[in-house]
């Protein structure tokens, strides 16, 4: 199953970017996790179909309404082996 980690910075603390990302990446059937890092960004590392994730990518560009998202960095990672989806 394709698996990719996103790094996505900018105003993305402290405004629900890390639940709302669960809820879009729980209807996209993904399975993984978004937790916030000590440098203001949030990690968020998605496993499951390559057009999901796609999906969850375009989203990660703009995130929830009080979210202002400076840039979304993305790379292939190994396969991940998590079951469904949580903010850390």
């Amino acid at each position: 199953m394709p698996s990719a980690r996103f790094l996505v910075s900018g105003l993305v603390q402290g405004v629900f970017f890390r639940a709302s990302t669960r809820t879009r990446a729980q209807e996209l059937g993904l399975h993984g996790y978004a937790k916030n890092l000590a440098d203001g960004r949030v990690e968020v590392v998605a496993s499951g179909s390559d057009d999901a994730l796609a999906q969850l990518a375009q989203w990660l560009q703009h995130g929830p309404p009080s979210a202002r998202v400076g840039g979304v960095e993305r790379e292939a990672i190994a396969e991940q082996a998590h079951r469904g989806f949580s903010t850390r």
